[in-house]
């Protein structure tokens, strides 16, 4: 029971290294397309702020949609 809690974590560590690292390279591409769609100044102060609000939309909603599911999958109500 030890070993399989064990097996558990280590494979969750892992997967959410993961996720950082696909996370690290959706930020340079969503950044790149920024710099794209407004050139007038790459490090403009409403890019960065177009960029942190969709950044932040994205992840409410993931959010939001991992704890319905987390909820479904245990049995509770969402």
């Amino acid at each position: 029971m030890l070993e399989q809690a064990t097996r558990e974590r280590t494979v969750g560590f892992i997967t959410a290294g993961l996720g950082l690292v696909a996370g690290l390279a959706w930020n340079d591409a969503i950044r790149s397309l920024i710099d794209y769609l407004f050139p007038l100044d790459k490090n403009g102060l409403t890019a960065k702020f177009i960029y942190a609000v969709a950044i932040t939309f994205v992840v409410v909603i993931l959010s939001q949609y991992l704890v319905r599911w987390m909820k479904k999958d245990t049995g509770t109500s969402a």
